[in-house]
């Protein structure tokens, strides 16, 4: 078989499980897998394992509005670097996506990305929390998810009205809530515990997400909306996650690096790098988060992606804005940190989050014949120590500097185009 582009000599691994042998690509599409391919173009996968392309549910690439942090052409590189051949772009910017033209835009400016990249649409108009926003006709644009990130929608009946409005839409749809109680954590700027009396800086409770989880469970079964919770934190969110899915609710959850890899004693140091929303939590939190992970009450990692200039990360703890990178040391980490087989950690980072995001027929579906061929080549035993200093993103607010982790993306393929080759962007 004849391809343009062999990826050779890896291990093919999706959620139907592992097979040694070459894949062939053309015209964007898997052409062939099998023993000695041969094409225009071979890359080596040698030692490797070729898998669907990763999926980021939750990344901020701050365009419109803040492109001095990041764009969608630098976040996107990044993305790719990091194996993502999709990523869900947060509404958060300015303005925010809360319309057809904004999707518009975003969706134009996605198209020279170095990965795809699919808008969620806010829920309300400015992500204020007073008016629903036109989720019809963000929806009719290819929008399959919704979320205030950044802040949780706090009028119960709103948040009641919007999960009506999804779940009466004829395209599916999934509302994705960022959990926290403004009154309980309104200047809060860590976790309320030990840490935040010892360094006397003001602390959000655990209870501030929890009464968010537990309200939109219960909203979700009074509806019957799909909803998904963003990078929860804590032991008493999984623990309601479980029960509602016990209940035969449409739930799903994801969690991110930082909170199965930092706890909130991080925080010591006043470096405002380990300053994030929901903020870091406590070493039994952490370790909920990694057995929510592999046990499957938690469906995706994320990495919540979220650069920040030098300027702003340099501010005193309680003003710096909060928010660290994720997208290239995302894979790294869960091989690194997480007790799970390269074929778990995968699905938390491909095959699961696709199918919550609505892309499934493009990204993290089977490595087969006639698939669109978006892959990541994977090195699980390559060391390597993070240096925020090279990273494609325009800001370095990473708190992983200097670390030693296993695992890094060789190659990465979108539509059939190499956009990495041996760990170097192409363009």
């Amino acid at each position: 078989m004849t391809g343009s582009l062999v990826l050779k000599g890896g291990r093919v691994l999706d959620a139907g499980g592992g097979r040694d042998g070459d894949v062939a690509i053309s015209g964007g599409r898997i052409v062939a897998i099998g023993p000695d391919l041969s094409g225009d173009r071979v890359l080596d996968a040698g030692g490797c394992v070729v898998a669907p392309g990763l999926v980021d549910l939750h990344a901020h690439l701050r365009q419109p509005g803040h492109e001095e942090a990041e764009t969608i052409e630098t976040g996107s590189r990044a993305a790719a670097l990091g194996g993502f051949t999709a990523v869900v772009a947060m509404p958060n910017t300015e303005p925010a996506i809360d319309g057809a033209g904004v999707v518009r835009e975003v969706q134009e400016l996605g198209r020279t990305a170095l990965c795809d990249v699919f808008p969620a649409g806010a829920i309300t108009l400015g992500r204020a929390g007073h008016r629903l926003a036109p989720m019809a006709e963000m929806a009719e644009l290819g929008v399959r998810m919704f979320t205030d990130d950044g802040a949780g929608v706090q009028d119960n009946g709103l948040m009641r009205r919007a999960m009506e409005y999804a779940a009466g839409l004829p395209r599916p749809v999934v509302l994705a809530q960022h959990c926290e109680d403004g009154a309980l954590c309104g200047g809060g700027h860590m976790h309320e515990g030990e840490w935040s009396s010892r360094l006397g800086i003001a602390g959000q409770p655990a209870e501030a997400e929890e009464l968010m989880v537990m309200r939109d469970i219960a909203l979700a079964r009074l509806t019957g909306a799909r909803t998904h919770f963003q990078h929860l934190s804590t032991a008493g969110s999984l623990s309601m996650v479980r029960a509602a899915r016990g209940g035969g609710l449409a739930v799903t959850a994801e969690a991110t690096t930082h909170h199965f890899t930092l706890t909130h004693a991080a925080c010591a140091s006043y470096d405002p790098v380990y300053k994030v929303n929901p903020p870091l939590r406590t070493d039994a939190d952490v370790a909920a988060v990694r057995q929510g992970l592999a046990e499957g009450a938690i469906d995706a990692i994320a990495t919540d992606h979220a650069p920040h200039t030098q300027e702003a990360k340099e501010q005193p703890f309680d003003e710096a804005p909060p928010g660290m990178l994720g997208l290239e040391t995302a894979l790294a980490l869960a091989l690194s940190e997480l007790d799970l087989p390269i074929e778990g950690v995968l699905a938390l980072l491909s095959w699961q989050p696709a199918a919550i995001a609505g892309v499934e027929d493009d990204h993290g579906g089977p490595v087969a014949e006639g698939r669109p061929a978006n892959l990541c080549v994977v090195d699980p035993d390559h060391a390597w120590t993070v240096d925020p200093a090279r990273s494609a993103s325009r800001s370095r607010n990473s708190p992983y500097a200097g670390r030693r982790l296993r695992g890094r993306v060789r190659h990465t393929v979108l539509r059939g185009e190499p956009v990495v080759v041996d760990g170097e962007a192409q363009r």
